[in-house]
């Protein structure tokens, strides 16, 4: 029998697919970048890739800074949100917040050993990377990178977003929001 591929839904309505693709529980990161321009943008749509070599991938909207800056960088930085982390979520998700240097000055952060990005103190986890490859993701561009350096400074509870809003991890028990 001959299967014949269906085409792509093309024409989902966006906020019925918002909300179908919210149903899968994500962690919140912060992606930053540095050198000349510094940037910082939150990301939900990261994920661990490959363990050899080790590679993370993260997606970014073509329509972001964080898309310019990132490819134009080739470094980037991944800082793990904690549950009590959501108003960095939140400031770095604000399109309103001051650009550049500038919009370090309102989060507690260290200067990456490799790549000189802003990691987020206080964060469950940091990675810094070289850009190794990037992918056309549609309306996104999918950015893998190779591992330079690891840390994990804090063994807390996990920052996640599920269905529209920020939600905790308890280690000891359950999802609560």
């Amino acid at each position: 029998m001959d299967v014949q591929p269906r085409p792509p839904l093309l024409a989902a309505d966006k906020k019925q697919l918002r909300s179908a693709f919210g149903s899968f529980a994500t962690g919140v990161t912060v992606v930053t970048v540095g050198g000349d321009t510094p940037h910082g943008m939150t990301a939900n749509s990261f994920t661990t890739v490959s363990l050899a070599p080790p590679l993370l991938a993260v997606c970014v909207g073509r329509e972001a800074v964080m898309h310019g800056v990132l490819a134009d960088t080739g470094t980037f930085a991944i800082s793990v949100l904690a549950s009590h982390q959501e108003s960095v979520a939140r400031y770095f998700a604000d399109k309103s917040r001051p650009q550049g240097k500038e919009q370090f000055d309102f989060v507690d952060w260290l200067p990456g050993r490799h790549t000189g990005a802003p990691l987020i103190v206080g964060a469950l986890a940091h990675f810094e990377c070289d850009l190794w490859r990037s992918y056309d993701g549609g309306d996104h561009t999918i950015f893998l990178g190779s591992l330079l350096s690891m840390d994990r400074p804090a063994d807390e509870d996990a920052l996640v977003f599920l269905n529209g809003k920020f939600r905790q991890i308890d280690q000891r028990s359950d999802v609560r929001t």
